[in-house]
C-alpha cells in the first residue's frame, strides 16, 4: 500500500500505525490528519476512493471526502454552542421555549442541554420513518416533537443515534431561521475553508470528490485481536423490541449512504461528508487559531464542550458512556487521547476529536465500514500513536 502525504518530525508513529491499519486491520481507503497547536503535523491518505470499486480503483487523493456517519454529530454540536457563545441560545432553557411543538407528550421540562447530552428521552420513534420521510427535512422534526418520551427527560441518558439530527436541526432553525447545514457553511466551514458539509452541495457532488463507503468484515489473520461485544450488548442489538435496536432503526430501511439524495440531505446525526483534514482542522479551530483561520470557541466555550453532562449506564448503547453538550467524552466506551478530550466517533470507523491539554485536533476517515460502534481498532491504533508522539 502506497501511503501519500506527510508527517512532521516526531509524529512518525502515526504513519507507522496508519500503514499497519492497511496491512493488518483491513483498511481499504482512508485518511488521517492531526493538528497540534493550530499547525497541521499529520496529513496522510492511501487506498482507493471507493470501498466497493470493481476492477481498477480510482485512488484516494488529498481532497477525497467520505460520509462519516455519527462523527457528523460533533461538527453539528458546534452550532448550538456558538449560538450560546453569542447569547442567542440558553442551554438551561426549555427546548419548548424555542420550539413550542416540542412540549407535547410530557416533554415540556426537557432543557436544551438535555437535548445536546442525549437526555431528551426520545432516542427512538413509535413508527420508524421511511428513507424518503427521513430526508425531506420536515417529517423527522414533526415526529420527534410529537413523540412521547421513553423516560422522564433529564433523568437519564441514552444515545439518540438518529433522532439527534432532527432535534438539533429544528432547534437551530427555530433560533436562526437558517438550516443547520446552511449556518455551519456560512459561519464555520466556509470561513475556515474546511471541506465538510452537512448537506453536500450539488457542485461538490458533481466534482466527483466523494468516495463510496461499504461494509467490511473484520480481518481474519493470525495474531490479530478479534474483539466481541459483551453478550448483553449483542443481545440488545439483535432484539427488534429493544431500545437499542429501535434507536438505530428510527429510519427503516436504512438509506443508501452512497446515494446522491442521502448525501445532499441535512441529517446532522449521520450524513456529514468531509475529509480527515477538515475534521482535524475543525477541532483544532475549537482550541486555537489555526493555519486555516481564527479560533471558533472562546476558552469558556471550549471548557463547556468538554464538561460532563451525562455519565454512566447508557439506555441505548448498553454500556457506560459519557457526554458533554453534543460531544462524546473520553471513557472506556470511546477512548480518546486523554480525559480532557471531546469529540465523536462514527459507527464503522471514523473518529474526530479535540484535546485541549495537548492542543490536538484529530480526524480519521475511512470508506471501509466495520461493525464497530464507538471504538474502532483502526482509529484507536492511530490515537495511541498520537499519544506516543507527544
Amino acid at each position: 500500500m502506497e501511503i501519500q502525504g506527510e508527517v512532521a518530525e516526531g509524529f512518525e508513529p502515526v504513519r507507522e500505525a496508519f500503514v499497519r491499519n492497511f496491512e493488518v486491520l483491513g483498511d481499504r481507503g482512508a485518511a488521517v490528519a492531526v493538528y497540534r497547536d493550530g499547525r497541521r503535523v499529520v496529513d496522510l491518505w492511501a487506498g482507493p476512493k471507493d470501498a466497493d470499486a470493481p476492477g481498477p480503483a480510482e485512488p484516494w487523493t488529498a481532497g477525497t471526502a467520505q460520509v462519516v456517519r455519527s462523527a457528523t454529530k460533533g461538527v453539528a454540536a458546534a452550532v448550538p454552542l456558538l449560538l450560546h457563545q453569542r447569547g442567542l441560545l440558553d442551554l438551561a432553557a426549555p427546548v419548548g421555549s424555542y420550539w413550542p411543538e416540542f412540549k407535547a407528550a410530557g416533554k415540556e421540562r426537557a432543557l436544551v442541554r438535555d437535548l445536546l447530552a442525549h437526555r431528551a428521552a426520545i432516542p427512538a420513534l413509535d413508527r420508524s420513518l421511511t428513507p424518503a420521510e427521513a430526508l425531506d427535512g420536515a417529517t423527522g422534526p414533526r415526529a420527534v416533537a410529537a413523540q412521547r418520551p421513553f423516560w422522564e427527560p433529564g433523568t437519564a441518558h441514552g444515545y439518540h443515534a438518529q433522532t439527534y439530527g432532527w432535534l438539533l436541526s429544528e432547534l437551530v432553525l427555530r433560533v436562526t431561521g437558517a438550516s443547520l447545514g446552511q449556518w455551519l457553511a456560512r459561519e464555520v466551514t466556509g470561513p475556515l475553508g474546511l471541506d465538510f458539509w452537512i448537506g453536500l452541495p450539488a457542485a461538490e457532488a458533481a466534482a466527483g470528490r466523494v468516495g463510496r463507503v461499504a461494509a467490511v468484515a473484520p480481518p481474519e489473520r493470525p495474531g490479530t485481536l478479534r474483539t466481541r461485544p459483551r453478550r448483553n450488548v449483542s443481545e440488545a442489538y439483535a432484539d427488534p423490541a429493544s431500545l437499542t435496536r429501535r434507536a438505530f432503526a428510527a429510519i427503516d430501511p436504512l438509506p443508501d449512504e452512497n446515494a446522491p439524495a442521502y448525501r445532499a440531505a441535512e441529517l446532522p446525526a449521520s450524513a456529514g461528508t468531509g475529509t480527515a483534514r477538515a475534521l482535524a482542522g475543525f477541532y483544532a479551530a475549537l482550541l486555537d487559531d489555526t493555519d486555516d483561520g481564527a479560533r471558533l470557541f472562546t476558552p469558556r466555550t471550549t471548557a463547556l464542550a468538554g464538561s460532563e453532562l451525562s455519565a454512566g449506564p447508557d439506555r441505548v448503547l448498553v454500556v457506560n458512556t459519557r457526554f458533554g453538550p453534543g460531544y462524546m467524552l473520553h471513557g472506556p466506551a470511546s477512548p480518546l487521547l486523554s480525559p480532557a478530550s471531546f469529540g465523536h466517533p462514527g459507527r464503522g470507523g471514523s473518529l474526530a476529536f479535540a484535546d485541549p491539554e495537548a492542543g490536538i485536533g484529530f480526524g480519521y476517515v475511512t470508506n471501509a465500514l466495520a461493525p464497530s460502534v464507538t471504538a474502532d481498532p483502526r482509529a484507536q491504533a492511530l490515537v495511541r500513536a498520537v499519544r506516543a508522539a507527544l
